[in-house]
């Protein structure tokens, strides 16, 4: 078969984005000195590593008011006498304490700079309490804007909950506001009134009853980073169930609002078949310590660590709707299948820099197609994921700008995604590539990354310099472009639209038998039977053609 001039396989693009792979993304190109000092490692954070937070927060939801302290624990890497602390107003920071001692604050804007008293020793364990309190900023279309979600339940009941990515965990609560640095451990202490419940990350350790309020206590055991952390507040109902996993048995909890019970029990089913697609695909769940939770929340939904939250209405698809346009996007809850993906990518394997947010979205993105080739086949797999194609933009790049926490473009979901399904091609061997995606699971256990680093992970595992394919695809809005003839018998073919040394191979069918060619810049030629030889481009490359 010949194809028409720029035709790109089976789909057409278009310039939309869908809401998901948009939402999080901010349009921003004048920086400002604010976004230097939340998205920069800078030397009043450089010098002291996290390794424990307390959180303690009361929550008093009829005046949309929150007050409390965290307790941060942390060890000396260097001398240094300044400490950066990130709280975003409207909330203020009350008391900063080190052993007793109350100490100074230099306030900017939302990075508070704290002058220790204590000299700091390289290796020594400190602690400081930093106070705080006031109305968080409201979301308002959560969790696109994030803050705190304000919300009734249809009996009236209160129902809030958090979302800050992109934004910050500083928006809700006083912390290292850094993707580089994750706290080892954590405590999450949250007070609400007593016909509430509060679910957090973690196990529940203890619930402090004080009559017209309630504590609930949870204990995060591994590494956190800060947009995971969440508050969920609401008339919850509970069930459970014990998974058979990689690693023994793993408690998966989920929390719904008392009058959608049967509803999730149902629909919940999802979550094991979730757990057991992605245990095969990617290794171990990460967090076995801390259990795995569904919590149902009143927006979307969102990746918090051992405390996925769901609100995708107890419907299959994304609130109803194929992304893909192909039928295989309604086998499975979008939000349930999407958001746990991203305990592995992103919750295990975590971006240094949000500029980096590719490394979450892409390959969660991909195993939504991963989760379907589990349970319907290859050939379902492939078909969703060149469905998704249609909201690919290539208007930026998918990396973002680096130290001032600027993510890249919303492609980084579909059109990198699609960029995995191109490599998973290159690789053709099935077990290799999970292979793969296991032991970068493995390898980068409970770890910040860089792009670099997958980048050079990838190539050594594949054996082939990737270099190149990522410039291509996380570098450059340009779409690899196979232009191809046939004269006298000969097919002669070449790639343009490409960055330099870009020569992906590529799988082809000549008359139904299948072959590989090895295009370069340069025009390379292959004899052939006739000069009706009928040519066929595999569709899972993500390329255009031109004929």
């Amino acid at each position: 078969m010949k194809y028409p001039c720029y035709l790109l396989f089976f789909l057409t693009i278009t310039c939309s984005v869908n809401s998901f792979s948009q939402g999080l993304i901010a349009k921003k190109s004048n920086f400002t000195r604010q976004d230097s000092l939340r998205g920069s490692i800078t030397q009043e954070r450089v010098w002291w590593d996290l390794t424990y937070y307390h959180l303690q927060v009361n929550v008093n939801p009829d005046k949309k008011y929150i007050s409390g302290k965290n307790t941060i624990q942390y060890k000396v890497l260097s001398a240094y006498q300044t400490m950066q602390i990130d709280l975003q107003a409207p909330l203020t920071i009350t008391k900063v304490t080190q052993d007793g001692k109350e100490l100074k604050v230099i306030h900017d804007g939302n990075a508070h700079f704290i002058k220790l008293i204590k000299n700091q020793h390289t290796g020594k364990t400190e602690t400081v309490i930093v106070h705080y309190q006031g109305n968080p900023k409201e979301a308002i279309r959560a969790p696109w804007d994030g803050g705190f979600s304000w919300k009734k339940d249809k009996n009236g009941n209160h129902f809030i909950a958090t979302s800050c990515q992109g934004l910050g965990a500083s928006v809700w609560w006083p912390c290292k506001d850094h993707m580089y640095d994750e706290v080892e451990s954590m405590r999450i202490s949250v007070t609400v009134p007593s016909d509430l419940m509060d679910i957090s990350n973690g196990k529940l350790e203890s619930i402090e009853d004080h009559g017209s309020t309630k504590t609930y206590n949870w204990y995060v055991n591994n590494p956190i980073n800060n947009y995971g952390v969440n508050v969920n507040i609401g008339n919850y109902s509970h069930f459970s169930e014990i998974f058979d996993g990689e690693k023994g048995p793993l408690d998966m909890d989920y929390y719904v609002l008392k009058y959608n019970l049967e509803k999730a029990k149902k629909q919940f089913k999802d979550a094991p078949k979730m757990m057991k697609a992605f245990e095969h695909w990617f290794g171990p769940y990460p967090f076995y310590e801390d259990g795995y939770k569904l919590v149902e929340v009143p927006y979307l939904g969102m990746e918090h660590q051992s405390s996925v939250t769901y609100g995708n209405k107890y419907m299959q698809g994304y609130l109803g709707r194929d992304l893909s346009g192909t039928g295989w996007g309604l086998k499975f809850d979008f939000i349930i299948i999407h958001e746990s993906g991203h305990e592995w990518f992103a919750n295990n394997i975590t971006n240094k820099d949000i500029a980096d947010m590719w490394i979450h979205e892409s390959f969660t993105n991909y195993s939504e197609s991963l989760f379907l080739d589990y349970y319907y086949g290859k050939k379902a797999s492939s078909e969703y994921v060149i469905g998704l194609r249609e909201s690919i933009g290539n208007k930026s790049t998918i990396i973002g700008d680096y130290n001032v926490n600027k993510e890249g473009s919303g492609d980084m979901y579909n059109k990198g995604g699609n960029m995995l399904h191109t490599l998973r091609q290159l690789i053709d061997n099935d077990e290799k590539w999970r292979s793969i995606l296991r032991k970068m699971n493995k390898t980068f256990y409970h770890k910040t990354v860089t792009t670099k680093q997958i980048e050079q992970f990838l190539s050594t595992e594949t054996g082939f310099d990737l270099t190149p394919f990522f410039n291509q695809y996380l570098r450059d809005v340009r779409i690899p472009t196979l232009e191809y003839s046939i004269i006298n018998k000969v097919l002669n073919y070449k790639w343009t639209n490409v960055v330099d040394e870009f020569k992906m191979p590529i799988r082809i069918s000549i008359n139904k038998k299948e072959h590989w060619i090895y295009p370069s810049e340069k025009l390379k030629k292959m004899d052939l039977e006739s000069e009706n030889s009928e040519i066929e481009i595999d569709p899972n490359f993500y390329i255009y053609t031109k004929n």
